[in-house]
């Protein structure tokens, strides 16, 4: 029998995704571990970047327009107040734009990522 190996066999490719889903998964784990507060936040800020993720979102936008930014913001924080009996303060508000923009920081990245490997 012949005991060589395919070339192919014999340097092995780094799995594509793998780096990716590691990062997912450290991602993930962090977001697990927010305080109270910040994980009853986290669905409302991931169902409003939901809702503004599409192709030629201002999202995606080279500068995203402050403004909108903070009107996405202040759709969040109103749902919020809607929804949870405690009362909300300024600093929910502040809360509300950091995790918004980090979660858009986020996808941004995954979309150009995504984007990148295609072309």
């Amino acid at each position: 029998m012949d005991n060589r190996l395919p070339f192919y066999m014999t340097h092995p490719m780094p799995l594509l995704y793998d780096d990716e889903r590691m990062m997912r998964r450290d991602l993930d784990y962090m977001k697990s571990i927010y305080p109270k507060a910040a994980k009853q936040l986290l669905p409302y800020v991931e169902e409003e970047c939901d809702r503004m993720e599409y192709d030629g979102s201002m999202m995606y936008d080279e500068f995203p327009d402050q403004l909108q930014l903070r009107m996405m913001c202040r759709r969040i924080f109103s749902r919020m107040e809607e929804e949870e009996e405690e009362e909300a303060g300024e600093w929910l508000m502040e809360l509300v734009q950091v995790m918004t923009y980090h979660e858009l920081c986020q996808r941004r990245c995954e979309y150009r990522n995504c984007r990148r490997r295609f072309y």
